[in-house]
């Protein structure tokens, strides 16, 4: 058990927590950023006010059956993106996931570490069958890392999500228990 609690949300360079308040303007900064604003989900990319993203911050941690967490780099712990578990189906046995790192911090691997340290803790501590994860094909980055962490490519809505000015692909990743024993 000893090491359970030494590895609990921590990866090699990460670490999940929750946030707190004092966070609440760095996650205010990344939220903000526009490759969070194009890449996060498939609203219109209309920059939310700091009401918005303070009313969601202090929304996330009454919520039942929904896991957010700050990815803090571990060296410095400095909150550098978040992520989380949500719409979790207990008939179905399966959820989704989501996450979001600031763009001073793309691609040096601490999306992946965090996405990894997420699939471990809900494959340790909630009893589901299957991750779902949606991409815009237009983040090969992304999907990249995603396929890293195990996920496979289950399927594509085609032409789901309108971006720079033309319709593109949404691709529709999933992980299941099985797969991720087998690592």
């Amino acid at each position: 058990m000893e090491h359970y609690l030494k590895t609990f949300l921590t990866g090699q360079s990460i670490t999940l927590q929750q946030m707190t308040t004092a966070d609440l303007e760095a996650f205010i900064a990344i939220e903000s950023e526009i490759t969070s604003l194009l890449l996060a989900n498939d609203e219109i990319p209309f920059p939310q006010t700091v009401e918005d993203h303070t009313a969601f911050f202090n929304s996330i941690s009454g919520k039942k059956e929904e896991y957010f967490f700050g990815i803090y780099e571990k060296a410095s712990q400095q909150l550098i993106g978040s992520c989380g578990v949500y719409a979790v189906n207990w008939q179905n046995s399966t959820c989704s996931v989501g996450i979001s790192i600031g763009k001073e911090w793309h691609g040096k691997g601490y999306g992946t570490d965090a996405m990894k340290t997420l699939i471990d803790f809900i494959f340790q501590y909630i009893a589901v069958q299957k991750i779902k994860l949606q991409v815009f094909s237009f983040n090969p980055a992304a999907i990249r890392s995603y396929e890293k962490c195990g996920f496979t490519k289950e399927g594509i809505l085609r032409q789901e999500i309108f971006r720079f000015g033309t319709f593109h692909d949404v691709v529709l990743f999933g992980l299941l228990r099985s797969d991720w024993e087998r690592n």
